[in-house]
């Protein structure tokens, strides 16, 4: 019973040894993901801030009573509340997803544009930048 416990923890090993491309592969599609869902977020909290910004002035356009658009103004405010703390959470989702690819020994890996990265959690740009390097 041993010796086939050793054997099937020496062949994960193994597996595990020769996972770094697909380990790659997966870590890639997942930043590609992640960032398409940043994007997304944002797109959706400008899209519902505009509108919310219309409102006010398109019911003084149309010449009604405040009253006239209040529950949907109240809505629509609520739905950007929505969306900003969405956004807060894709981005706790990144972090999560950084410390889960240093664990996984790719910390040395970014994917994207560097001028992307969150400088703001970052005490100075050199800090951000630290041990990167641009490849083609």
């Amino acid at each position: 019973m041993t010796a086939q416990l050793s054997s099937i923890a020496a062949s994960n090993v193994q597996t595990l040894d020769n996972s770094g491309a697909a380990m790659r592969i997966a870590g890639n599609q997942l930043a590609e993901q992640l960032i398409a869902a940043e994007r997304a977020i944002d797109a959706a909290v400008a899209a519902v801030a505009t509108l919310t910004a219309t409102m006010p002035t398109v019911t003084q356009q149309a010449k009604v009573g405040t009253h006239v658009m209040q529950e949907s103004l109240m809505h629509v405010m609520e739905t950007c509340q929505q969306l900003v703390k969405a956004r807060t959470n894709i981005l706790r989702t990144h972090k999560a997803m950084r410390a889960a690819q240093v664990d996984m020994g790719m910390g040395e890996v970014a994917l994207g544009d560097m001028s992307y990265c969150l400088k703001s959690e970052f005490s100075s740009p050199e800090v951000a930048f630290q041990g990167l390097s641009a490849v083609a």
